[in-house]
């Protein structure tokens, strides 16, 4: 065997996501791009704000003295002061510049909060419907995941969550607006997690953290209100990127920041900050944060998305599928008609050059992924693939 054991088996079992991509390549080269719908991947193909495009124009072309050299490796304090402002604004807690570590997305902001909370064996709570890469950034540093089913409505279940906890319990990972399903945790939802957590805490005399992973945050629909979590709970730790609310996953920017009121707050932010060095990112990307610090305001405009989201609701509707409304992000999760495997249901979907991804992939068989960050005309096609799949299977209407 030429490489480690734990990776053949992740690679083994590869996100379903990526096998769609895969399998999205093969079709398209089959009948043309232009004939595939493809909803598989939440990749924006809208371009980032007009503000965006002006400050980062300005920064090349102007940019500050020392603006590529290395910087703290938690980030330039300008940046993180900003990122402090922001939150207490939008929160009332008083967050300073040292309680924020810039990171290279929230994938990376993610490794980072695992490699400075968890030792061998320590256990992560995560909610199903999952974002499957999760598995890897908890295990990556020595972690056990442990899943927990949401309720019929995908909201968290406080019951099943407290039954889940046990002395390697470390922390509770939560990502509303969610993906896969859209649905956002309510602040009555968190004012029940937090009365788990707290005795859950007191019972193991060392708090049980709250993990927020949160890059669709500026993403909801029909007046929808996104609680701020640590609003709820003390020990928080939010964590976030730039990826979808500026429409620019690519350029891998984005946030851990530490609720200054948690228990060893300056210990923990010191450890993120190691682990930031440690893990090879060794700072954010020095432009992006210059960037990002004069748009923690700015986010898409939704009305693409709103309008997408409006068709596709209207089609599963009309076309007899059962879903959870999905109040933000870009997803929707609807449950596979009949009672087929959701597998087998993709492969159907396949047979139509319609590109989804099977629930499983995210601990909830039964259902499938549509993202609609895609074009009018990938919208356009799965309409009539949508309809015609459901005749197949014979979904009521």
């Amino acid at each position: 065997m030429t490489i480690s054991r734990a990776v053949e088996e992740a690679m083994t079992g590869a996100s379903w996501i990526r096998k769609m991509f895969t399998q999205g390549l093969r079709l398209k080269a089959e009948h043309g791009p232009e004939n595939v719908a493809d909803l598989s991947l939440g990749n924006p193909v809208i371009e980032p704000p007009a503000a965006v495009q002006a400050r980062l124009l300005e920064l090349a072309s102007q940019p500050p003295i020392g603006s590529h050299r290395y910087m703290p490796n938690a980030g330039f304090r300008t940046t993180r002061e900003a990122v402090a402002q922001h939150l207490s604004r939008k929160t009332g807690i008083p967050y300073t510049y040292d309680r924020a570590v810039m990171t290279v997305g929230a994938g990376g902001a993610l490794n980072v909060v695992f490699k400075g909370l968890l030792d061998a064996g320590d256990e992560v709570i995560c909610l199903t419907p999952f974002f499957v890469e999760y598995r890897y950034y908890i295990t990556n540093h020595g972690g056990r995941m442990v899943l927990v089913p949401t309720d019929e409505q995908f909201r968290p279940d406080p019951v099943a969550i407290a039954a889940a906890i046990t002395p390697r319990t470390r922390a509770v990972i939560v990502n509303s607006p969610n993906n896969p399903s859209g649905v956002v945790y309510s602040a009555e939802d968190y004012d029940k997690l937090a009365a788990v957590l707290e005795q859950a805490s007191k019972d193991q005399g060392r708090p049980v953290y709250l993990v927020t992973d949160e890059p669709y945050r500026a993403i909801s629909y029909d007046g929808v209100h996104v609680p701020w979590v640590q609003k709820h709970y003390r020990d928080t730790i939010h964590v976030t990127s730039f990826s979808k609310d500026l429409a620019m996953p690519g350029e891998r920017i984005g946030y851990i920041a530490v609720n200054p009121a948690s228990e060893g707050s300056d210990q923990m932010t010191a450890a993120f900050t190691f682990a930031n060095r440690v893990l090879g990112f060794v700072n954010a990307p020095a432009l992006q944060q210059l960037l990002v610090q004069e748009l923690l305001d700015v986010t898409v405009d939704m009305a693409g998305y709103e309008a997408k989201r409006a068709v596709l609701l209207g089609t599963l509707e009309e076309a007899g599928y059962e879903l959870v409304k999905p109040e933000g992000a870009f997803y929707m999760f609807p449950r596979v008609p009949g009672g087929m495997d959701d597998i087998e249901f993709v492969g159907v979907c396949l047979e139509e050059r319609l590109l989804v991804v099977p629930g499983s992939g995210f601990g909830t068989p039964g259902h499938f992924r549509m993202s609609y960050a895609v074009t009018d005309r990938d919208v356009e096609l799965a309409v009539g693939a949508l309809k015609r799949v459901a005749e197949r299977l014979g979904a009521p209407q």
